[in-house]
This record gives C-alpha cells, sequence and structure tokens, in this order.
C-alpha cells in the first residue's frame, strides 16, 4: 500500500515477483537470523508481547507466524480485508489494530481485529488515519493521519472518541509510537529539511530532534521496550524525497543506544543518546521496519528483507 505522498516511478513501485525474507537481528551477537522465506510480499512484523510469535501483514491480511514451530495462520477479520503495513498488538492480547482501507472510498481507517474471530471495531472514522502506536495500557493509540492537507500525529481512545492532534510542523510528520512507560513518543519529521527521529512527550511537548543525518533520511524509530535502544532505517539522499519510504531500495537499520540511566528522558541534551550506528545493510525499504518489532527480552528485533523480482543479487 503506498501513502499519496510516496508514489514513485514505475519500477520502484513494482513488487511482482518479490520474495520476502523474515529475520531476526541479535543486538548482543550481531547477527541475523532467517526465520522464513516467502514467495510474495510480506511487511512490517510485530512481536507479542508474551514473545510467543510475531504478526505481520501481507496481500490486505494480517498474519501470526509461531516462533516455535514456524506455523503460519491467517487471523479473521472479515471485511478488513485491506490491511497496509500500520498496525500494532493490543497489550492485552485479545487482538490486533490494523489500518485498513475502506472499501467505500479507499481511504486508511483503523480497526480492531479480534483473534477470537469476532466482528472487527471501527476506531477511527476520519480518514486517512495509519496507526503506529499504542499505550502500555492499551487505551490510547497514536498515528499519522491527513486533515486538511496537512501529515500530523494524532492521538485516540482506542475504545473510540475525538482525536487530538500533536504536532503542527511544516512537511510530514509520522511513525509515532509510545515508549514502554507511555511517558514519550518516538515520531518522524522532514521539518528539518530531510526526514530525521523526534522524541516528545505524550501530550506533544517539548518535541525533540534526535538524529541529525545531513546526507540520510531517517524513519521509524522503534524504542526498545528496556527504553535502552531505538532501531530505525535510513536511505540515502539521492535515492528518495524526504517525505517518501518506498521499497525496493537498498537502506541501512540503524541503532541508537542510551548514553545515560534509564531515568534520563528522550528529550535530554544531546549526549543523553549515541548518534545512530549502522548495524545493517540490505534491500527493503517499505515494509522492512514500519513497526514497533522489538521482542520483549529487548535482545532482538525482527524485520524484513526483500529479492525484487527473479533477481537473487538482492
Amino acid at each position: 500500500m503506498s501513502y499519496t505522498f510516496e508514489i514513485s516511478p514505475g519500477e520502484t513501485w513494482n513488487r511482482n515477483g518479490d520474495k520476502s525474507i523474515l529475520q531476526v537481528f541479535d543486538i548482543e551477537t550481531g547477527e541475523a537470523k532467517v526465520l522464513k522465506e516467502f514467495d510474495c510480499v510480506i511487511e512490517a512484523p510485530n512481536w507479542s508481547a508474551d514473545g510467543t510469535f510475531l504478526t505481520y501483514n501481507s496481500n490486505g491480511r494480517i498474519f501470526k507466524y509461531a516462533l516455535a514451530t514456524g506455523e503460519v495462520a491467517k487471523i479473521e477479520s472479515h471485511y478488513v480485508d485491506n490491511c497496509n503495513n500500520d498496525h500494532v498488538l493490543d497489550p492485552d492480547g485479545s487482538g490486533v489494530y490494523v489500518s485498513h482501507h475502506t472499501k467505500e472510498d479507499g481511504l486508511s481507517r483503523i480497526y480492531k481485529i479480534y483473534f477470537d474471530g469476532r466482528e472487527p471495531r471501527l476506531v477511527t472514522p476520519l480518514a486517512p488515519s495509519y496507526l503506529h502506536g499504542i499505550t502500555p495500557d492499551g487505551k490510547t493509540l497514536a498515528y499519522c493521519a491527513e486533515r486538511n492537507g496537512s501529515y500530523d500525529i494524532y492521538t485516540i481512545p482506542a475504545a473510540g472518541g475525538n482525536e487530538t492532534r500533536l504536532t503542527t510542523a511544516f512537511g510530514l510528520n509520522d511513525g509515532p509510537e509510545y515508549d514502554c512507560n507511555g511517558e514519550y513518543i518516538w515520531f518522524n519529521s522532514e521539518r528539518s529539511g530531510r526526514m530525521q527521529a523526534f522524541c516528545m512527550k505524550a501530550d506533544g511537548s517539548e518535541q525533540t530532534q534526535m538524529t541529525h543525518d545531513l546526507h540520510w533520511n531517517t524513519w521509524f524509530p522503534h524504542i526498545s521496550p528496556d527504553r535502552q535502544k531505538v532501531v530505525m532505517v535510513a536511505y540515502t539522499e539521492t535515492d528518495v524525497r524526504p517525505g517518501e519510504h518506498v521499497p525496493n531500495k537498498n537502506v541501512e537499520l540503524r541503532l541508537m543506544r542510551r548514553a545515560l540511566p534509564v531515568e534520563s528522558n528522550c528529550a535530554s541534551p544531546a549526549d543523553s543518546w549515541s548518534a545512530p550506528q549502522t548495524i545493517l545493510k540490505l534491500f527493503g525499504g517499505q515494509g522492512t521496519i514500519n513497526v514497533n518489532s522489538w521482542a520483549p527480552d529487548s535482545k532482538r528485533f525482527a524485520f524484513v528483507s526483500y529479492v525484487h523480482g527473479n533477481d537473487s543479487s538482492n
């Protein structure tokens, strides 16, 4: 699925024949382990809170991958059958909040689908809305939404209700997700001219730029459960415009580490976090790590790399 501001010509968005490789990266060993290869596009793994399974989207549906057995199962979602790669697990283990392109206008709205197979529930009547974060208590969602021509970050009660706008900065603001305390939201914004990682308090105050890459566009900063590490994906300045996160590109996964004790918040002085360090280079981009995929132990995260068409060199 593509946002209106992501469209790039021709071959970049042609994913016919692409293969997907679901992997786990170990922070301590620096090694990537292949879990499964797919002869189709899968995207955006989430790691369950109990550590037993991953969820991902493919062909509009959401699937479970059992880590112990490798078994894949489709989650029953009824008419919610056009999901994109913006989804998060409910902390209570009951289901997944998803971004689904509805049939009436093709725009993305947030729904909850349930593991027990009950009917989905609409959360955001307004569209487009692209989900990225949920508070640890499961009561509030954070998402990117276009309202009146501007893409900004909003929150809404998970039960439904009125949405609250948190950002007003020029350009695209996207990818919001809460830390494990629900105190801060990490996100990405192109307000500085390039797409970079930012952090703010959960009420939208103290918006602070966390990366300053002159030649890279940084997307989707994912904070680990222990709040000690942030992993993100970076595109070179020559491959994408700041507001794009397209597929079929050579990208880097980068890691920031907390340099001060955990009590220091994300908006502390610059020396509270290390500069991003490249930990992996791969062929991917869109779908690789769109949503938080950290394991509960904060030592591993899941991601997807791709082989484009019949090109075995990627």
